[in-house]
C-alpha cells in the first residue's frame, strides 16, 4: 500500500473517530446514561462509542502498522456491528411489554455472538486450524455477512414503522443504509477477488463519518427513536426472503471461491458458470408460488400466534371486491380472493341463475369449466346452508363418517384438484358456493382458516347479492322506461285513431264534397307522418331525435284552430304578434292541441274556449281558457300531472304528464287555475327563440 493510500486511510479513520466522538458526547449530554436507563439508548450509545473507537484504532494502526492494532481494529469493527444489531433488534422488540433490560438481554447476546464470528474464526485459524484455507477468507466472509444481516434488520424496522414514526426514523434508516451498503460493496468485491479494493478501503472511515449527521438528526427528533413497531407477517415474509437470499448468495460465493481455488485452469470458468446457474435458481425459487406458500406457512406456524394478518387480509379482500363493476369480474375476484387466503392456485364460483332452481358455474380462475348444475335442495347444498359450514373434500375422502350420510355430487368428485367448498351465505340463505383447488403446499384447515373463510365468504356474498339486486333494479328501470315510452306512443295513437274515426264518420255524409276530400287527404297524410315519427320514437327512445330549435307558435295555433273547426268546435284566438319558441314543432303542437282538446272535452257545445298567444317577460305565453266543468285543487295538486290519472272514461292519463315533463325539459312552466263548474285556465310559459334580423356590422353602423 503506497504512502498516499496510507495517508488517506489515516485521515479517513481520524475523521470517523472525531465525528462519532462528538456524537457520543452529544448523546451523553442528552442523558442517555441517566436512570432509568433504556435499552435502545444504551445500545446506540455503545454503537456510536465503538464506532469512534474503531476510527481511532484505524488511525493508529495505519500510522504504526502493528498486528495488535489490526486485530483491535477488526474486533471493534465487529463489536460496533453487534451494537447496531442490538439497537435494531431492540427497536423491533419495543412494542412488547416493558421488562427492563432483561427483556432484550438475549437479543443483545445473540447479536454479539453473531458479530464476533469473524474474530473467533480468526483466532481458531491462527492457532493451527488451517485445513479450510486462508484465515483471511473467513474474515472477509464474516465481514460481508455483517452488512447483509444489518440491512435485513434495518429493512424490517423501517417496513414495520407506523406512518407517524417514519418521519423520525427516516434519517436513521438512510444513514445506516448508506454505511451498510458501502460495506457490502467493499467486502463482496473482496470475497470475489480475494482482496479488498484499496481505494474503497481507504475511504471507508470517511463514508461512515459522512453518515453521522443523519444519525444525529434522527436522535434530535424523538428520544425514543420509534414507537409501536409491529412485526407483520407480510414484513416477516419479505425480510425472511431477503435474509435467505443473502445467505444463499454468501454460500454460493464461498463455493465459487473453492471451485476456483481447486479448479486449476478451468477454475475461473467454472466459478462464473456456478454464479450464473445459482442466480437462475434463485430467480426460479423467488418466482415459485409453491416456495412462497411454504415460506408463509412456516413463518405463520413458528413465529406468530395467529397465521393471518387480519387487517391486511381484510383490506386486500375489500379492495379486490370494490374494484370490480361487472358480475363476471366480481365473481372471479371473489374466487381469487378466497383462494389466496389458503394458498390455492384456482377455483370456481357457482351462483343461482334467474329462473332456475339450481346453481351454475358463473366464474372460474385457473379451474376447469363444469357444465353440470347443482340443485338447490341437494344434500350438499343443505349441508352448506346449515350454518354456513365449509366442506373439506380431502377430509371427506379420508374420514367420511364425520359428515354423516352426506353424498358428494358426481361432478364434484370428478373435478380435478377440488379441495374446499365454501358456502356464500346472506343471512340464512345460501346464494352460491365456491370450490377451491388444492393448495400449493400442505395446508392445515384449522379453526382459524374456517373462521377467516366463513367471514370473508359472507362479505363476498353480500357484494354478490348487492350486484344481483342492482342488475335486477336496472332491468326493472329499463322495462319502466320502455313502458313509459309505450304509454306516450299509445296516447298519440289514440289521438290519431280519434282523428281518423271522426274523418270516417263524416265521410259517409260528405264523401262527395271536394273540400272534404281535400281535407281528408291532408288528414291522412298528417296521420301517416305522425305514425312515422312514432316509429322513429320507438326505435330511438322517448325523446325525439335532434336538438330543440325555433318553432313558430302562431302557425301551430292556427293549425290547432283548423283541427277544432274540422271537429265542429270553435276556438277563439287572440294573437298580437308572431311568436317563436324553442322546442320540437311536433311535440309543441301535440301539447297545445292536447290542452285545447281537454278544454273542449270539459266544455259544453254552448261554452267558450279561447287561446291567447303573446310575449310576456322574455317568454312565450300560451293561455287556454274554457268555461267548462273545472277541477278541484286536490285533483290539480295530487293527480293532474301524474301518469295514468284521468277523469275521462276513454282517457289514459298520459297527455298532461307528457306536457308537464316536456315543458320542464325546455325550461318552461305550466300553471293551472280552475274552479269547479266555472272553468279552467291553463298557462304555458315557453322559452323564446330570438332571431337576429340585422347583421352585427349594420347594428354597429347604426350605433
Amino acid at each position: 500500500m503506497n504512502s498516499g493510500i496510507l495517508d488517506l486511510t489515516a485521515w479517513s479513520g481520524g475523521l470517523a473517530g472525531g465525528c462519532y466522538l462528538i456524537f457520543s458526547l452529544r448523546l451523553l449530554q442528552a442523558g442517555y446514561l441517566k436512570i432509568p436507563r433504556e435499552a435502545s439508548k444504551l445500545a446506540i450509545l455503545a454503537a456510536v462509542a465503538l464506532s469512534a473507537l474503531w476510527g481511532w484504532t484505524m488511525l493508529l494502526q495505519t500510522l504504526t502498522q502493528t498486528l495488535l492494532l489490526w486485530l483491535l481494529t477488526t474486533l471493534t469493527d465487529q463489536l460496533r456491528y453487534a451494537a447496531w444489531f442490538a439497537f435494531l433488534l431492540i427497536l423491533l422488540h419495543a412494542n412488547r411489554p416493558a421488562k427492563g433490560l432483561t427483556g432484550t438481554s438475549s437479543l443483545v447476546i445473540w447479536a454479539i455472538l453473531l458479530a464476533a464470528f469473524g474474530p473467533l474464526s480468526l483466532g481458531l485459524t491462527m492457532v493451527g486450524v488451517r485445513a479450510l484455507g486462508d484465515p483471511t477468507r473467513w474474515i472477509l466472509f464474516s465481514a460481508m455477512a455483517m452488512p447483509v444481516f444489518a440491512l435485513v434488520l434495518l429493512e424490517q424496522v423501517f417496513r414495520n414503522a407506523t406512518e407517524d414514526s417514519r418521519w423520525n426514523i427516516k434519517p436513521l434508516a438512510l444513514g445506516l443504509a448508506g454505511a451498510f451498503l458501502f460495506d457490502l460493496y467493499l467486502f463482496s468485491q473482496a470475497v470475489l477477488f480475494n482482496r479488498p479494493d484499496e481505494d474503497a478501503l481507504s475511504i471507508r472511515g470517511g463514508v461512515h463519518a459522512l453518515m453521522m449527521p443523519l444519525l444525529l438528526l434522527s436522535s434530535t427528533r424523538r428520544s425514543d427513536w420509534i414507537s409501536k413497531i409491529q412485526l407483520s407477517p407480510k414484513a416477516a415474509f419479505h425480510s425472511a426472503t431477503l435474509l435467505i437470499a443473502g445467505i444463499y448468495l454468501i454460500f454460493i460465493s464461498g463455493v465459487g471461491y473453492y471451485v476456483r481455488y481447486f479448479g486449476g485452469e478451468w477454475g475461473r470458468a467454472l466459478q462464473l458458470g456456478l454464479v450464473v446457474f445459482a442466480l437462475i435458481v434463485l430467480v426460479v425459487l423467488a418466482l415459485s408460488g409453491t416456495m412462497r406458500a411454504k415460506l408463509r406457512l412456516f413463518l405463520g406456524k413458528h413465529f406468530f400466534r395467529y397465521r393471518y394478518d387480519y387487517r391486511e387480509e381484510w383490506l386486500k379482500f375489500t379492495r379486490a371486491l370494490s374494484a370490480q363493476s361487472s358480475p363476471q369480474e366480481l365473481g372471479q375476484q371473489v374466487v381469487r380472493g378466497l383462494a389466496e387466503m389458503v394458498e390455492s392456485p384456482g377455483g370456481g364460483l357457482w351462483l343461482r341463475v334467474k329462473g332456475e332452481p339450481a346453481f351454475s358455474q358463473t366464474a372460474t380462475w385457473n379451474l376447469t369449466r363444469v357444465p353440470d348444475k347443482e340443485d338447490l335442495h341437494s344434500p350438499m347444498c343443505e349441508y352448506l346452508a346449515d350454518g354456513g359450514k365449509l366442506l373439506n373434500l380431502e377430509e371427506y375422502r379420508s374420514f367420511s363418517r364425520r359428515y354423516g350420510s352426506l353424498k358428494i355430487p358426481v361432478w364434484l368428485q370428478e373435478l380435478p384438484q377440488a379441495w374446499l367448498v365454501v358456502p356464500l351465505m346472506v343471512g340464512d340463505e345460501l346464494i352460491g358456493l365456491v370450490v377451491l383447488a388444492s393448495a400449493r403446499t400442505v395446508f392445515e384447515v384449522n379453526w382459524e382458516v374456517n373462521d377467516l373463510l366463513k367471514t370473508a365468504s359472507q362479505q363476498a356474498a353480500s357484494y354478490l347479492a348487492q350486484m344481483q339486486a342492482t342488475e335486477a333494479l336496472l332491468e326493472v328501470r329499463k322495462f319502466d322506461a320502455f313502458n313509459k315510452m309505450s304509454a306516450f306512443v299509445v296516447h298519440d295513437l289514440k289521438n290519431i285513431v280519434t282523428q281518423l274515426s271522426l274523418m270516417m264518420k263524416n265521410a259517409k255524409r260528405l264523401s262527395g264534397n271536394p273540400e272534404f276530400q281535400q281535407d281528408m287527404l291532408m288528414t291522412v297524410e298528417n296521420s301517416l307522418e305522425r305514425m312515422r315519427q312514432l316509429m322513429l320514437q320507438l326505435r330511438e327512445g322517448a325523446t325525439p331525435p335532434g336538438k330543440a330549435f325555433g318553432v313558430n307558435l302562431s302557425a301551430i295555433v292556427q293549425r290547432v284552430q283548423a283541427v277544432a273547426a274540422a271537429r265542429g268546435r270553435t276556438l277563439e284566438i287572440q294573437m298580437i304578434e308572431s311568436v317563436d319558441a324553442r322546442g320540437h314543432e311536433e311535440r309543441l303542437e301535440r301539447i297545445i292541441g292536447h290542452v285545447v282538446q281537454n278544454a273542449f272535452d270539459a266544455t259544453d257545445l254552448n261554452g267558450h274556449v279561447g287561446l291567447t298567444l303573446e310575449r310576456a317577460g322574455g317568454q312565450a305565453r300560451v293561455v287556454v281558457t274554457d268555461t267548462g266543468q273545472g277541477m278541484t285543487q286536490e285533483f290539480i295538486r295530487d293527480r293532474l300531472f301524474k301518469p295514468f290519472q284521468t277523469t275521462k272514461q276513454a282517457g289514459m292519463g298520459i297527455g298532461a304528464y307528457e306536457s308537464f315533463q316536456y315543458v320542464q325539459e325546455l325550461g318552461g312552466k305550466i300553471d293551472v287555475q280552475s274552479e269547479v263548474n266555472r272553468g279552467t285556465t291553463v298557462t304555458l310559459l315557453l322559452p323564446l327563440f330570438e332571431t337576429q334580423t340585422q347583421s352585427d356590422l349594420h347594428s354597429m353602423e347604426s350605433a
